[in-house]
């Protein structure tokens, strides 16, 4: 968050004059500096207990809880899927959600489908209704029924290298999608509505 909300007091100071630019864009490379330190050090949890997640503040739950569900993971990640379902609905939910939201802000549905974290495109809508976010889930249900019914146009140019990926963008029918997810924003708050399910149910994210 902290990362974010310096960008955005970067833009959103561009009128000012040149002098003060240069002052403003000091003091947001060392908040940049700050942040990106506060997070290559921030703890990450083997065990979660109800005492760390009542006094990790809503900015910083949903890293924690995610950090503390990748370091289950094999450094590899072979068994991601095996070990992801192994896992009750709560914890399933965020893995999974986190990963969607890191793919399609950065590269689309196109990119969340090709990647690994497409294994999981079947069990999302579940995932996002179970924390409330609704129009997410709707959304990411015809993305699916897309995905699937369109998959040999979809695909057709994804023969593993970059330029095949590339290409695959090309009046790819998931393009549409991306824009709606990133509206949705507007109208759903995914991170809050995830620390709230965190919080109203954190007794599944303890280990006994």
């Amino acid at each position: 968050m902290g990362i974010i909300s310096t960008i955005l007091s970067l833009i959103g100071c561009s009128g000012n004059t040149k002098k003060d630019d240069e002052k403003l864009s000091k003091e947001t490379e060392e908040k940049l500096t700050q942040s990106i330190d506060a997070f290559k050090n921030r703890p990450i949890y083997k065990k979660l207990t109800e005492k760390i997640i009542d006094n990790t503040s809503d900015d910083n739950l949903l890293q924690v809880v995610f950090d503390y569900l990748s370091q289950k993971q094999s450094a590899d990640y072979e068994n991601e899927f095996e070990t992801v379902m192994s896992w009750n609905k709560s914890k399933q939910a965020i893995y999974m959600i986190w990963a969607l939201e890191s793919e399609v802000n950065n590269g689309g549905y196109n990119q969340f489908y090709f990647n690994s974290s497409g294994q999981f495109y079947k069990y999302l809508p579940e995932a996002l209704k179970l924390v409330g976010a609704n129009k997410f889930s709707e959304l990411t249900k015809r993305a699916n029924e897309t995905f699937e019914r369109e998959n040999p146009k979809i695909t057709q140019h994804q023969d593993g290298t970059i330029e095949g990926f590339s290409k695959s963008y090309e009046d790819n029918p998931l393009n549409k999608f991306d824009d709606e997810f990133y509206k949705v924003y507007d109208t759903e708050n995914l991170q809050q509505l995830q620390v709230d399910f965190i919080r109203k149910h954190k007794t599944e994210f303890i280990d006994n």
